[in-house]
């Protein structure tokens, strides 16, 4: 088994995933046990249905009352749940803490060799840095945890393997269950801990729908996928079948340092409305708001777009609509906005929406300016100054001290989401 890797190239890749990350830094908080402490970081508001939604279930939460480590609601708790700790989420604080604990990874790897994979997980391409910290990789998986968990009270589980999906299967299926937090996966383990895997929903990059795809060709574990023909895979599949055969074998040549992974092309952002909206004008209100932040964020960058995209719909209906046009390259807020708003009006049908997104692609740096028919040389070059006046002015002292009068009508949700984080309570007075 051994000699069918022997071209495959080897490296020293650890996962590390930060346990049950919001609950764990809201026990330390709390002055409790990330382990013992039977805690839940609940999001409430107007855009929160269900009472409410569970971000993070700490490990003695799931173990006392079945909950589940992904996203649910408040309602589905067990009603015997009296003394489980209910606490808001304070999302600038969990950014911090994720912060000091990268910074950490980079007392261990350069930083074009850390991957900051969420804000709970990270790889680390230790291949260069592994023997400057201690005798084996297993030992300076441990050496860091201690490390994370004595500076940030934080504990991690690590997985550690010849490559990328190596080290995150082994940090998933197998740190997470191990007492000491840490798993391993390499090219001689394959057949004894990737193959009997048969829960194929649980492994990284294979979701529900996958999965369910696989078993109706008869493949129920990884041993299964890895024993098919792989051409009948990339028939059934295209070029995804290729992708999981070779997982199933435990390949992955992806480098973290490898300066070719594609960059961000596009910006944009979404939100999730308080209610069911149903009049246009409220709509538009805070299609224009959505489109002024992301305005901003390409202004941020230097660049302009050429792309505008539009997405409006409700999660319990097929309405809405899903639309893009092409532009003139700019990053003005006018004119993206006239854009955004014009999609809108002509693609709109009366659905009750309750989600909108707005995205600008196809980008361009921002060194040149195209000529508007429609306006003067100087009426352009003043509004690309106001907008960069008004940009620097909410940068200096906060969005909400500068804000268009529209902002204020029905509808509106800018003011109103101004402190949150991700959709969440930011919690800036954490510190």
């Amino acid at each position: 088994m051994s000699n069918y890797f022997n071209n495959e190239e080897r490296r020293v890749i650890f996962a590390i995933d930060s346990k049950s990350f919001y609950a764990s830094v809201e026990a330390k908080e709390h002055h409790l046990n990330p382990l013992r402490a039977a805690i839940i970081v609940v999001s409430t508001g107007p855009n929160v249905g269900g009472g409410g939604l569970i971000l993070a279930t700490s490990p003695m939460a799931k173990k006392l009352y079945g909950l589940k480590s992904n996203v649910s609601r408040l309602r589905d708790l067990p009603k015997d749940a009296r003394n489980l700790l209910m606490v808001p989420p304070r999302m600038n604080l969990y950014i911090h803490v994720n912060s000091q604990i990268n910074d950490i990874y980079r007392e261990y790897v350069d930083n074009r060799d850390l991957h900051i994979y969420s804000i709970d997980e990270s790889f680390l391409d230790m291949t260069q840095s592994w023997r400057l910290f201690g005798d084996t990789p297993m030992h300076v998986a441990r050496r860091i945890q201690k490390e994370v968990h004595d500076k940030t009270g934080i504990y991690t589980t690590v997985g550690i393997g010849d490559n990328l999906t190596q080290a995150k299967i082994a940090m998933d299926i197998y740190g997470k269950h191990s007492t000491t937090f840490v798993g391993e996966i390499h090219y001689e383990t394959v057949p004894d801990k990737l193959w009997p895997i048969n829960q194929l929903n649980k492994v990284w990059s294979i979701g529900d729908r996958t999965a369910k795809k696989l078993e109706r060709i008869g493949i129920q574990s990884l041993a299964d996928l890895a024993h098919h023909d792989p051409y009948d895979l990339t028939n059934k599949f295209g070029v995804i079948g290729g992708q999981l055969y070779l997982l199933s074998w435990g390949i992955d040549r992806a480098v973290i340092s490898d300066k070719t992974r594609p960059k961000e092309k596009s910006y944009g952002n979404s939100q999730v409305l308080p209610k069911n909206y149903t009049k246009a004008s409220e709509i538009e209100v805070v299609l224009r708001e959505i489109s002024e932040q992301v305005a901003a964020r390409i202004r941020k960058h230097h660049m302009q777009t050429r792309l505008v995209h539009v997405w409006v719909g409700n999660e319990y209906t097929d309405g809405g609509f899903s639309k893009q046009t092409r532009i003139i390259p700019t990053n003005e807020s006018r004119v993206l906005n006239q854009a955004v708003i014009d999609l809108f009006r002509a693609n709109w049908k009366g659905d009750q929406i309750r989600n909108i997104s707005v995205y600008f692609g196809d980008l361009l740096p921002d060194n040149f300016e195209q000529l508007d028919f429609f306006r003067t040389p100087e009426r352009q070059m003043q509004e690309r100054i106001l907008d960069k006046t008004v940009d620097s002015l909410r940068l200096k002292f906060g969005f909400t001290k500068l804000v268009k009068a529209s902002s204020t009508l029905p509808g509106a949700t800018a003011i109103q989401r101004a402190g949150l984080v991700g959709g969440h309570n930011g919690g800036n007075s954490y510190e």
